[in-house]
């Protein structure tokens, strides 16, 4: 790396002595740190990952020293660590003196169910099916970060969407119609100005811009959300396309990609003490056919063991066909089961069968306790079609990423229409509207609710944004207004 001393000649090189001699070796240059993935740098150099990968973050962080971009220097690294413990290294005290910062939902039983709404310096999930309201959580959230506490930060916003482009009618129809926004004078309101906004439209344009891009525009706009909308989409479609998307390898290297973006959003959530929250989406889960009878819930299931065909390979040649009076086909002479018995007694006995797992260890037991479907079972009474069973994507690898899930449900509401053909009335039903649910699965600063729909809030999706339902005030208003008809 014999550009290093010229592009930064501030660069603390003693501190890497043991990794600059190999990379010159192999002709890498400073660009080459910036621009390779750690991965291949390390199959080309024989280095340690971590070492390398903190070469190539001191070397990005003291060009964004010298371009301007950025105000801490390498070399106030130890200095820093000497004066601040550090986040990882405070005690529990000290983390319950320092006061919590939350993004609001501009709804108090949202926020009073959230323990005060979305918190900063974490990785929040919101999941969901089509339909159910992620997006409208995420663009009220948007707009709430720029409000002062303890509402917002006070703090501009970037969203990152993996699939289609920010509404901005939408958002626009948010601030006109909001309550909360209307009671605002002009200037304290929220703007659109400060909401940045980007496409990734593939896995490749993620990453460079989650790893090189956004350090730079959260350290220069001091960011206070930053928000992945759909955190799946690309992962589904490079990970989970072709005939291989179920081979170690892939799933593998899906694997890794996933830490390694969890790694890259809790660094930013922590460093610079900003909200991260994701959307996510669901796939449908399917119980066992003993669950679907009734007889029995789903963490119980019988698992079915099948033998791969490297095992069958491995097993060497198979054994020539036994002759029809040893295989059973014809009946045994008894000359033929004096030899029949002698060539049982030779034959080893069989290994005797491994005990089923405890249930505990299944997938369907432990999954009730993160995904935020299937919790009920044990529970309620409820049929397999009335429960609809869903799963969180990207699986247990992600889950273990993420600080808090909230889960949205929605259910179909229907209602009956009168229609008049030939004289004669006929009943059909049709969808009238949709119920939502907000529902906490896990948090580090607030209880999960219970199983099913218990401790979930209902909300409806309004011009104005997002709003809690109080069903038994809502039928009391119907009812007045039936009265008032008559």
């Amino acid at each position: 790396m014999t550009d290093l001393s010229r592009i930064l000649p501030d660069f603390p090189v003693g501190r890497y002595a043991n990794l600059l001699p190999t990379i010159e070796k192999h002709g890498l240059t400073t660009a080459d740190l910036l621009t390779l993935q750690v991965p291949e740098i390390g199959r080309i150099t024989r280095l340690p990952l971590l070492d390398t990968r903190r070469l190539c973050l001191a070397i990005l962080e003291a060009l964004h020293v010298d371009l301007g971009v950025s105000d801490r220097h390498p070399r106030d690294d130890e200095e820093q660590a000497k004066r601040d413990p550090g986040v990882l290294r405070q005690t529990g005290t000290q983390l319950l003196a320092k006061p919590g910062q939350f993004i609001s939902t501009l709804d108090d039983d949202l926020d009073r169910a959230l323990g005060g709404g979305v918190p900063a310096g974490y990785i929040t999930e919101i999941t969901g099916e089509s339909g159910a309201g992620k997006t409208q959580f995420l663009l009220t959230l948007l707009l709430a970060c720029q409000l002062p506490p303890p509402r917002g930060l006070g703090r501009p916003v970037l969203y990152i969407s993996t699939e289609a482009p920010l509404s901005t009618r939408r958002l626009s129809q948010l601030l006109a119609h909001n309550p909360y926004f209307q009671s605002l004078p002009a200037s304290e309101r929220p703007s659109l100005d400060k909401i940045i906004s980007t496409v990734t439209p593939d896995l490749e344009s993620q990453d460079h811009i989650l790893s090189f891009q956004v350090p730079v525009e959260v350290s220069r706009r001091n960011i206070g959300l930053l928000v992945l909308d759909s955190v799946a989409a690309n992962y589904r479609a490079e990970f989970e396309r072709g005939a291989s998307s179920a081979s170690g390898s892939n799933l593998a290297a899906r694997t890794t990609e996933l830490v390694r973006l969890g790694q890259i959003l809790h660094d930013l959530a922590r460093k610079h003490d900003l909200a991260v929250v994701v959307a996510n989406q669901v796939a449908d889960r399917f119980a066992g056919s003993a669950f679907k009878s009734g007889s029995a819930p789903p963490f119980s299931l019988p698992r079915v063991s099948q033998e791969s065909p490297l095992a069958k390979r491995s097993k060497g040649p198979m054994a020539p066909p036994l002759p029809p009076q040893l295989s059973g086909a014809e009946p045994p002479s008894s000359s033929m089961a004096d030899i029949l018995a002698s060539v049982r007694s030779s034959m080893p006995e069989p290994p005797p069968e491994e005990p089923p797992p405890p249930p505990a260890l299944l997938l369907d037991h432990q999954q009730r306790w993160f995904t935020g479907w299937g919790d009920e079972y044990p529970y309620g009474r409820l049929s397999i079609r009335e429960q609809d069973l869903k799963t969180p994507s990207l699986g247990l690898v992600w889950s273990t990423q993420i600080a808090a899930r909230l889960a949205l449900f929605k259910k179909p509401v229907y209602g009956r229409k009168e229609v008049l053909e030939d004289g004669e009335g006929e009943s059909t039903t049709t969808l009238r509207n949709w119920r939502r649910w907000m529902k906490v699965v896990f948090a580090p600063h607030v209880a999960g609710t219970g199983p099913g729909l218990d401790g979930a809030v209902e909300f409806e999706v309004t011009m104005g944004g997002i709003r809690a339902v109080d069903r038994e005030a809502k039928k009391k208003e119907m009812g007045e207004e039936k009265e008032t008809d008559v």
